[in-house]
């Protein structure tokens, strides 16, 4: 018997949060339906698989770590801003490993256009770099820089990847200023 209550967002969420317990890769439509006490098929009404439930949590969570980065930089400009958005990019991701590795699925385009998280994440990170008198192509090949870097950081952190006895914290505002440096010499013309 399915429990009342259950909706498309409840059923993400917890989809979600299941996500940060046990990792994205292994959220599935019978691990969710387990969770809630019900049947599979109970899901199927809220969801169509388990591809668009994926493509949920991306999207769920693309918007709380964007509205995560958007507060941290409000007001901010230059370094202060780079250092804001960088710092609230780590902490979301490794708080929520599970969301932010649904951050980085590839989503069909149809979705991107729709999805007014990824509009506001484009509209903050754009302004971010615009501090740096970067325009595109530049702003795209800076945004590149930007998420490998924060994402490698995040990925070896999060598997205790760096074994040195050198702080994390440290190399991590060392990597911010480096990427400071970068930014305002950014080579154009290219």
């Amino acid at each position: 018997m399915a429990r009342a209550g259950l909706t498309v967002e409840r059923v993400v969420a917890t989809a979600a949060d299941l996500a940060d317990e046990v990792g994205f890769e292994h959220v599935t439509v019978s691990a969710l339906a387990r969770r809630f006490g019900v049947k599979d098929a109970s899901l199927y009404s809220h969801v169509k698989n388990l591809r668009e439930l994926r493509t949920r949590i991306a999207l769920l969570a693309g918007e709380e770590m964007i509205e995560h980065i958007a507060a941290a930089v409000a007001g901010r400009a230059g370094k202060d801003a780079l250092v804001a958005f960088a710092g609230a990019y780590r902490e979301y991701a490794l708080r929520h490993p599970g969301r932010y590795a649904a951050t980085q699925i590839r989503l069909d385009q149809p979705l991107v256009a729709e999805s007014r998280a990824l509009r506001r994440t484009a509209e903050i990170t754009y302004g971010m770099l615009r501090a740096y008198g970067l325009e595109e192509p530049d702003l795209t090949d800076a945004v590149r820089l930007l998420r490998s870097t924060f994402h490698g950081y995040c990925a070896l952190e999060a598997v205790g990847g760096f074994g040195a006895p050198r702080d994390v914290q440290a190399s991590w505002d060392k990597a911010v200023d480096a990427l400071h440096v970068a930014l305002g010499h950014w080579p154009r013309g290219q």
